[in-house]
């Protein structure tokens, strides 16, 4: 498979803002895009105050956390002439500092996958594009407020990590977000009662820090299955025939797509316990909600 996913956090509900540092002769491009927000360089705010229909905000660049385009590489191993996708996302970076404020350098398409990104894992980010990526950013945009609120749809999660802070830790926990494995990031173990991921444990000795991966493997092995919806594989035009199981009985499920309105799961299944079901196809970002 040529696409990879991130594990699939519900939206919360903050949206990802447009930084523009170009000046008010450019605002019918915003409008043709559907961009009606944005943010601009302090030097530049002076000047957006007499254009209407475009609201803007005051942001510095150097007081955000810069994020990485996010995105899927191929590596080709050493062992044979496969090519291995390695996902560059910001997940780790967005669990470890849910709080922060991060933002955004990427063109084109990737304007949309950056705002789709900050927007799953509910952290405050401004993107910066080019004017190929104005349509892309105003589309996902559009997309992401016509979604429920985030605080009905509660984020899940198959774990607890703990995070001591380190850079290990946080190499480790990278593993675990681009291998698609759902946690939750504490300061202490034992506080959900179910199962604790640290490195410096018995399972997960220090001595193993530097094999990351073999980590993050014998994680998903204690998991016992595969709990895969963000497409990370930019340029591949999407992922076909997705099949998905999710522990417990939903009755009822509502499916939203990105660029894709009217789509619907196909093969919908409840009973033993769980609920399975088909994407079709997904091309970058999709909200399944599911209710008993």
């Amino acid at each position: 498979m040529n696409n990879v996913f991130t594990p699939f956090l519900l939206p919360a509900l903050l949206l990802p803002a447009l930084f523009w540092p170009q000046g008010p002769e450019t605002a019918p491009a915003l409008r043709s895009a559907g961009i009606v927000d944005i943010a601009v360089p302090a030097a530049q705010a002076g000047s957006w105050k007499t254009v209407t229909a475009i609201k803007t905000q005051s942001v510095d660049l150097h007081q955000l956390t810069k994020a990485a385009t996010p995105t899927v590489n191929f590596r080709t191993s050493n062992a044979s002439a496969t090519r291995e996708p390695w996902v560059d996302s910001n997940g780790w970076r967005f669990l470890r500092q849910p709080g922060g404020r991060f933002h955004y350098d990427v063109p084109g398409k990737a304007a949309a996958l950056a705002a789709a990104e900050a927007y799953a894992y509910g952290v405050q980010a401004v993107v910066k594009t080019d004017e190929a990526g104005l349509k892309p950013f105003g589309e996902m945009i559009r997309f992401l407020q016509s979604l429920p609120p985030g605080d009905a749809m509660p984020a899940l999660f198959n774990f607890e990590y703990v995070d001591d802070g380190s850079p290990a830790a946080g190499e480790f926990m990278n593993l675990l977000v681009r291998t698609n494995l759902l946690f939750r990031v504490v300061k202490e173990p034992g506080s959900s009662g179910g199962m604790t991921v640290a490195l410096g444990s018995a399972e997960y000795p220090k001595s193993e820090a530097g094999n990351p991966k073999l980590l993050a493997e014998k994680v998903r092995a204690h998991l016992t299955d595969e709990k895969r919806l963000l497409n990370y594989g930019a340029g591949h035009g999407g992922v076909d025939g997705i099949r998905v199981r999710v522990l417990g009985n939903f009755a009822r499920q509502q499916m939203t797509q990105f660029q894709a309105p009217g789509t619907t799961l196909l093969d919908y299944k409840t009973g033993s316990g769980a609920t399975e079901f088909t994407l079709a196809h997904l091309p970058v970002f999709a909200v399944i909600d599911l209710q008993r």
